[in-house]
C-alpha cells in the first residue's frame, strides 16, 4: 500500500451486483427473462466525486478478477466488500470447476489487512452471516480481521417500518456530518469485538463499528449502500457522499 504517497486512497470495491432470472406465467404459456443489475452507483459516485481512485469487481467477476497475489492486492489501500458471500472467493473456477489447488483469497485478504491494508464490509443479504447464514464469513479466515463478531446464522433484522441509527461515539469518519441520520429498512445484526469502537447503533445493536487488525484498519457498516435496506432517504441524504468518502479515507490511513 502507498497511501503515504497519495492524498486519497486507492480502493477496490467488490460485489453489489446481481442477475435475476424470472419465469413469467401467462395462462397456458410461459417465458423467461434475465436481467443484470448493479446497486453500487451511489457509493461509487461518492468516492469518485471525492477524487478517490476506485476499481470495481462485480459479483460474477470475483473468480477471474480478484487479486491472487499479495503484490496485486497491495496496489490498493482499501478493499470494500458489499453483498458478496464468502463462497464467491472460496469456490473459484480453479477449485470448483477443475479441482485445482489455488490461493485462498480470504487468507490473502486477511493477511493484507494485518500488514496495513484497510477493509470495509457493508451489510446486505450476502454480508457478514447473511440470509439463512449463506454469506458464511464466520467460518472463514476473514472473520478475524473484521471489527465485529458474527452470529453464524441468519443475521438479518428486517425493519419495514424503518430504523434510524443513533451516533454513539466521536470519530473522524463522522466529522462535519449531521447527527440526525436518515432511516434504513434493515441491517445485519453483529456484535462489537473487544477494543473496537461502536460509532453508531440501532437500539442495542452496533450499526457502524471501526477498529484495527494488525497494522490495518477495519470497519463494519451493518446496513446497505443500496436498496432495499439503503433507503431513498439515505441515498439522497446530503451527507451520504461525505460519509462514504471520509470512512474510506480513514480506512486508507489518513487522519487520526
Amino acid at each position: 500500500m502507498s497511501s503515504a504517497q497519495r492524498s486519497t486512497p486507492r480502493v477496490l470495491m467488490v460485489g453489489e451486483s446481481w442477475i435475476k432470472h424470472t419465469v413469467h406465467l401467462k395462462g397456458f404459456d410461459q417465458f423467461h427473462t434475465t436481467e443484470y443489475e448493479e446497486g453500487a452507483g451511489v457509493f461509487l459516485g461518492a468516492l469518485r466525486g471525492a477524487g478517490i481512485e476506485i476499481d470495481y469487481i462485480r459479483a460474477h467477476e470475483v473468480s477471474a478478477r480478484f487479486p491472487k497475489t499479495r503484490a496485486d492486492l497491495e496496489r490498493y489501500d482499501v478493499v470494500v466488500l458489499s453483498d458478496i458471500g464468502s463462497n464467491s472467493f472460496l469456490l473459484c473456477d480453479e477449485t470448483f470447476l477443475r479441482s485445482e489447488r489455488t490461493v485462498n483469497r480470504l487468507v490473502l485478504l486477511s493477511d493484507y489487512v494485518t500488514a496495513g491494508g484497510g477493509l470495509l464490509m457493508i451489510g446486505g443479504y450476502m454480508s457478514f452471516s447473511g440470509f439463512e447464514g449463506k454469506a458464511r464469513y464466520w467460518s472463514t479466515p476473514l472473520a478475524a480481521a473484521l471489527p465485529v463478531g458474527l452470529l453464524g446464522h441468519d443475521d438479518r433484522v428486517e425493519a419495514p417500518d424503518g430504523v434510524t441509527p443513533a451516533v454513539t461515539g466521536q470519530h473522524p469518519v463522522l466529522d462535519g456530518l449531521d447527527d440526525s441520520w436518515p432511516w434504513f429498512l434493515g441491517y445485519n445484526r453483529v456484535t462489537a469485538k473487544p477494543g473496537a469502537s461502536v460509532v453508531m447503533q440501532v437500539d442495542d445493536d452496533p450499526f457502524l463499528v471501526v477498529g484495527n487488525h494488525g497494522r490495518g484498519r477495519t470497519a463494519a457498516f451493518a446496513s446497505d449502500c443500496s436498496p432495499h435496506w439503503g433507503s431513498p432517504a439515505f441515498l439522497a441524504w446530503p451527507d451520504c457522499a461525505r460519509f462514504w468518502s471520509q470512512l474510506v479515507t480513514w480506512l486508507g490511513g489518513a487522519g487520526a
